[in-house]
């Protein structure tokens, strides 16, 4: 697509979205025939509006794998921007996404909070996220009022979704993983144990399903 393209379809197409059309073309050929449930930010709490929700969407999809998968749209360049046509990342450059071992929507809430809580972050200290990254809590269940082993979070790119090239530039699906204590403090010791982390969770795990239940650890 042209420059000119672009300008032409954004005045005939008032509400085009070229780069959430772009994530969701990914993400049908993961899920085709599926409408996942979706959660946009109310506009008035919207960042650009002067709130603090700095994405403006989650969608959540069902996976055939026994996991829900769980999706932002905020982190890139969603609308129309002849500023952003043609760069090469398309504004942070990623997505985030987590899969849960959840059986219901209603129970994938929480994720939706804390996915919010480090768009923010990104947001306000413009730090971005990378693979092999982990993030610490304060030493706590990452799903605040539910007990579990599972304190922190590891980044990964997302086990499905590969990246997409858009015409606002690259998006990656940066996937957040729970990780119990233990783990987080043998990455805080020597991160070369990041790359060990990822292939024995693997093992048992091939789509890094985050599991508030687990309590074994892999370091």
């Amino acid at each position: 697509m042209t420059l000119d393209e672009y300008k032409k379809r954004a005045s005939e197409e008032e509400d085009w979205a070229p780069g959430w059309d772009a994530i969701d073309e990914e993400f049908e050929k993961i899920y085709p025939d599926q409408e996942p449930a979706h959660f946009g930010a109310v506009l008035t709490s919207r960042a650009i509006f002067g709130g603090d929700e700095y994405v403006d969407g989650y969608s959540i999809y069902q996976s055939s794998n026994g996991y829900m998968h769980v999706l932002t749209y905020g982190m890139t360049e969603l609308y129309v921007d002849e500023e952003a046509f043609g760069g090469e990342w398309s504004r942070w450059g990623y997505e985030m996404t987590i899969k849960l071992n959840e059986d219901s929507v209603e129970n994938c809430k929480w994720a939706i909070d804390m996915l919010s809580n480090l768009a923010r972050y990104t947001y306000t200290k413009e730090k971005f996220f990378e693979p092999m990254q982990f993030i610490a809590g304060n030493g706590t269940s990452i799903h605040i009022g539910i007990e579990s082993a599972i304190t922190a979070l590891f980044v990964v790119k997302d086990t499905e979704c590969n990246g997409i090239d858009t015409v606002h530039g690259r998006v990656e699906f940066m996937q957040f993983v729970g990780i119990t204590q233990r783990e987080l403090e043998v990455l805080k010791e020597d991160h070369t144990q990041a790359s060990v982390l990822y292939e024995n969770m693997k093992k048992d795990n091939p789509y890094l399903v985050t599991d508030m239940k687990r309590i074994k650890s892999y370091l």
